[in-house]
């Protein structure tokens, strides 16, 4: 079963985001705005943060993953945050060497509902510095 438009629209909008559907898929591609650089040059591409849903199911459920760049300092009480609903934390690690300040990334999944997914990402975004925010599609 294929995500409706509706359905991406909603989750999107749960994370202040807008929604991108392609084959089957509903991504929301956000962002964090700290300042950061790579070997010393200013980067804003080392700042992700997406979120989706796939394979939707008759009962509703989907595969739900995120993957969200994440200060060092950030990483306990937003870990906690998606602990704290059962979500499945499959990575924390970093992408990049020479960064300024540290960035880690945390991967998220889940087998739910998306717009459940969504609420509980919305919630754990609350205890970063800064929220993600939307993208430049």
């Amino acid at each position: 079963m294929f995500a409706d438009e509706s359905l991406c629209r909603e989750f999107a909008q749960i994370l202040n985001g807008s929604g991108k559907q392609e084959n089957g898929t509903c991504s929301v591609s956000l962002h964090r705005t700290f300042g950061a650089t790579v070997q010393g040059k200013k980067s804003t591409q080392v700042m992700p943060a997406g979120v989706s849903f796939e394979s939707l199911d008759q009962r509703g459920n989907a595969l739900n993953l995120a993957e969200v760049a994440v200060l060092q300092e950030e990483i306990p009480a937003f870990i906690q945050a998606l602990s704290q609903y059962g979500l499945i934390i499959s990575a924390v690690h970093n992408h990049w060497l020479f960064t300024k300040p540290l960035i880690m990334y945390v991967h998220v999944q889940s087998v739910e509902p998306p717009l459940d997914f969504a609420r509980k990402m919305a919630y754990a975004f609350q205890f970063l510095s800064s929220a993600p925010v939307r993208g430049n599609e």
